[in-house]
């Protein structure tokens, strides 16, 4: 049985310069060329090069189509699958493979920090741990994960925390799953995984426009009255547990009675609350004007959700019922 392996470009494929900057070169026979240890992972790689971009350039529908690739592949009998990309993007494009992936076998993302013309260059280490846990039966049944600087990240909870770091990857609200230990894959906690969006329809995907807006001090609610025409749906990124200034709070209602509106905290990790604070401008406030609470996920998460429900046809009730089972 294969493990397949899918190459997006990003820092991890990076070779010599254009303009004084390192651009991707590197196809996937590069890639395993230069990580020892490939040969006794007991599975052939099968790679398969798609036109690399950076991350910041990547679609939901490009991520899509990796997803029904990737699905074929494991119906054709892979083990498992690995991707690697770009770092800018990888924990959004993570968790919409996830939201989507239907399979036990593990769909692991994985990237580098630094490029392979520097000292010290972490994709052959990634792109080995991120192998071991493709056909690791430990990690059936996880979803989308992220593998990183040897641990196991979870799609749902893993951020990108630091910008040139190769720690950069972690999870704040949970921890990494597990870790790669002397070439062994060790998952030490199992988290129950919410069931795959279903009937999302590409062209819907496409068409639907979530804005986010993170709250700063002192705004002015007219202008943000005015920011978002014609959008689909809004992520709000409040203060703490989401909190607003009291003088948004009218604007933010009036938006949510006409589109979905998701409140989530700018903070990084921790959830929203629901009904600990009542001022106006307060969580509970929020939610009684009819904003759907977004919960452990952070901002990027809640709108890539949103957005993706949104292409599903997903109505006011649907949309708040899953926020609550992700979330």
């Amino acid at each position: 049985m294969t493990v397949v392996l899918f190459t997006l470009g990003g820092t991890i494929a990076m070779a010599g310069s254009v303009g004084g900057g390192v651009v991707a070169r590197l196809a996937g026979a590069d890639l395993i060329a230069a990580v020892p240890g490939l040969a006794d992972l007991g599975h052939p790689l099968d790679v398969r090069d798609a036109p690399p971009v950076p991350s910041a350039n990547l679609t939901y529908r490009q991520i899509l189509g990796l997803v029904d690739a990737a699905s074929a592949a494991v119906n054709g009998g892979a083990v498992g699958v690995v991707a690697t990309q770009g770092t800018d993007t990888l924990e959004e494009t993570a968790y919409l493979a996830d939201l989507v992936w239907p399979h036990p076998e593990p769909l692991v993302f994985t990237g580098a920090m630094r490029n392979p013309t520097l000292a010290g260059a972490d994709g052959p280490a990634n792109l080995l741990a991120a192998a071991r846990v493709a056909t690791a039966p430990a990690a059936r049944g996880l979803g989308a994960l992220v593998a990183f600087h040897d641990e196991v990240h979870a799609a749902r909870w893993v951020r990108k925390t630091h910008s040139t770091s190769t720690a950069a990857f972690v999870s704040p609200n949970a921890g990494p799953l597990g870790h790669v230990v002397e070439g062994e894959v060790r998952v030490l906690t199992r988290p129950q995984r919410p069931p795959p969006v279903t009937g999302v329809d590409p062209d819907r995907l496409d068409a639907a426009r979530v804005a986010l807006h993170t709250v700063t001090l002192d705004e002015d609610a007219d202008q943000l009255a005015g920011l978002f025409p014609g959008r689909d749906g809004l992520v709000v990124a409040g203060f703490g547990v989401g909190h607003v200034p009291s003088a948004l709070a009218p604007v933010l209602g009036e938006l949510a009675e006409r589109v979905p509106v998701v409140l989530t905290s700018r903070t990084g990790a921790g959830s929203v609350l629901r009904r600990t604070y009542g001022a106006v401008g307060s969580e509970a406030d929020l939610r009684r004007r009819g904003l759907v609470n977004g919960g452990l996920l952070d901002p990027y998460k809640a709108k890539v959700l949103l957005r993706l429900l949104l292409g599903a046809g997903a109505d006011r009730a649907e949309i708040a019922a899953a926020f609550a089972r992700h979330g």
